[in-house]
């Protein structure tokens, strides 16, 4: 990257040389465009890059760019992509898309409205075991599919001809265009998928896409490349030639090679910024720190025999000094979380006072109930372990919660950390006890945060939990029409999840992030979605 500074300064003076001594010719003179090559990186090895399985940013990152939904979304808001316009109609129920003509996959085929029928209902297939299965269950017969107790040809999902997609809903669902962007709708070839359960496995011509980018080159556990996908039928508007994406596990060397001209950016979901390097970011003014509709929360295992307890989880929740966390080891700018929904989300911006931050005298009569409960006569009795992924923010918020919970409750914890992929897999099987996460919406609305908790088996809920009267306010709001009273039963169901406390919330993110000055078009919005098809390198 420095020599090719430098060679670009020396033909810029050498050109200047020539405009001035010859000025007859100068309306002739071009110059070459900077070099479109984007250098970024990621934390970890992505777990998956099928559509219908990925349930991670990591993943999410690379999905996003090499497939295009009916949608995409730019400035929080859905935007054509493969369907050129859609229809809802009267009664709000039925959804019809309409295809462009000239979509077609890398390997040539074209993108039909079969493709999405065929991907939607794979996803719904109770074999596929997709988590993310239940952002279908809008659709109509899509839930009792999954779950194993309906047919695949009840479901509302149907390619009318090439071109035209009908999707009917249980009820309107006015950001439907806007759900549709997300990865999990995203389109897969049937060919290439059924030609082999790997066919997901590596780069190549064998991993089919049809989006802005193609894997062109995969180094498992080390970094990927994408390239510009020339079969895609937008891709005169596509400017970046190749992104080089290294996996780095350390946030200070991801930093460290930021600082020394390796890496052009970083920021969710490309790496991020470094605790240790937030001052210096803020001092030299290059640092952006943007809304995000985010939350840090714990989870707990409410099968475990001591996080079952609703009195110990409460302890555990209002013994954190959120605010002094912020202060102190993050930095950010971010919000104390003291409910589940960002104060982002239309309808939620208030904070809606289920609990103060770090009630320490409140925490302490939870306490002590929980250890009668429980048959304990003393804090010291309790075993309780943090899981984490490997990273040294992780490990300093988890730190910091482990030493207020000894300083305030007398309790005291260990700190678990396994890599990426492998800690996903513990939190999916609830092999823990309490576990970092963090939740990003997939859509801006509140039931992006609560519908995963409407019950135990839902793939992303991951804690065991589930309540009655939760789940019948949350299928209440889906088949609510009037916004307000919508709202209102949503905040119902949050206050029962605050007040049982089966993930603990922490903060509301912010979006920080760092870029070089030629970098242009690359500010991620409110969802964290940063959009590699807009990106210019000036």
């Amino acid at each position: 990257m420095k020599k090719f500074l430098k060679a670009g300064l020396a033909v810029t003076a050498l050109a200047s040389m020539l405009v001035s001594s010859l000025s007859p010719l100068a309306s002739q003179l071009t110059y070459a465009q900077a070099e479109q090559v984007l250098n970024i990186s990621t934390t970890s090895e992505p777990p998956t890059i099928d559509p219908a399985l990925a349930t991670d940013s990591t993943s999410g990152a690379i999905i996003k760019n090499v497939f295009e939904g009916l949608t995409s979304m730019k400035d929080g808001e859905p935007q054509p992509a493969v369907a050129e316009s859609w229809e809802v109609s009267e009664d709000g129920k039925m959804v019809t898309f309409n295809l462009r003509e000239n979509a077609v996959w890398s390997n040539g085929d074209p993108v039909t409205a079969k493709d999405f029928e065929y991907a939607w209902k794979r996803v719904l297939n109770p074999e596929t075991a997709s988590e993310y299965a239940s952002l279908l269950y809008v659709i109509e017969g899509a839930e009792a599919y999954n779950n194993g107790e309906g047919e695949v040809d009840a479901v509302g999902i149907k390619a009318v001809d090439d071109q035209t997609l009908e999707v009917k809903l249980n009820s309107p669902v006015a950001y439907f265009p806007e759900l549709v962007a997300h990865y999990t709708f995203m389109p897969v070839n049937q060919k290439a998928v059924e030609a082999g359960d790997d066919w997901a496995a590596e780069a190549g011509d064998g991993y089919v896409v049809n989006g802005p980018f193609v894997l062109s080159e995969w180094n498992h556990n080390s970094d990927y490349v994408l390239a510009k996908n020339e079969n895609y039928w937008d891709k005169d508007n596509v400017s970046l030639e190749t992104v080089n994406v290294q996996m780095i596990e350390s946030e200070a060397t991801a930093n460290a090679q930021y600082q020394a001209g390796d890496l052009d950016y970083l920021g969710a979901p490309y790496n991020t910024v470094s605790l240790d390097s937030i001052e210096t970011y803020k001092n030299d003014k290059s640092l952006n720190i943007n809304p995000y509709a985010a939350i840090y929360w714990y989870k707990v295992n409410t099968t475990d025999e001591v996080m079952s307890n609703v009195n110990i989880r409460k302890a555990l929740a209002l013994a954190i000094d959120r605010q002094g966390l912020i202060d102190n080891v993050i930095k950010g700018e971010q919000t104390p979380a003291l409910g589940i929904v960002p104060p982002t989300i239309e309808g939620f911006e208030e904070d809606r006072g289920y609990f103060k931050d770090n009630d320490v005298e409140a925490a302490k009569e939870f306490l002590a109930k929980g250890l009668e409960e429980l048959g304990m006569s003393d804090p010291s009795e309790l075993s309780i372990a943090i899981s984490i992924n490997t990273s040294e923010a992780h490990s300093a918020i988890a730190q910091y919660i482990q030493e207020g919970w000894a300083k305030n409750l007398g309790i005291q914890t260990e700190i678990n950390n396994a890599e990426w992929q492998v800690y996903l897999d513990q939190v999916s099987n609830m092999d823990y006890q309490v576990a970092r996460l963090g939740w990003i919406a997939d859509y801006n609305d509140a039931s992006s945060f609560l519908d995963m908790y409407k019950t135990a088996a839902d793939g992303n809920n991951d804690t065991g939990w589930e309540n009655p009267e939760y789940k019948d306010l949350m299928d209440q709001a889906a088949n609510e029409q009037d916004p307000a009273k919508r709202t209102d039963l949503m905040k119902q169901a949050e206050a029962i999840l605050v007040d049982e406390m089966p993930v603990i919330p922490l903060y509301y993110y912010t979006n920080l992030f760092v870029k070089k000055d030629n970098v242009k078009n690359m500010e991620p919005d409110a969802l964290g979605n940063v959009n590699l098809k807009d990106v210019v390198i000036e």
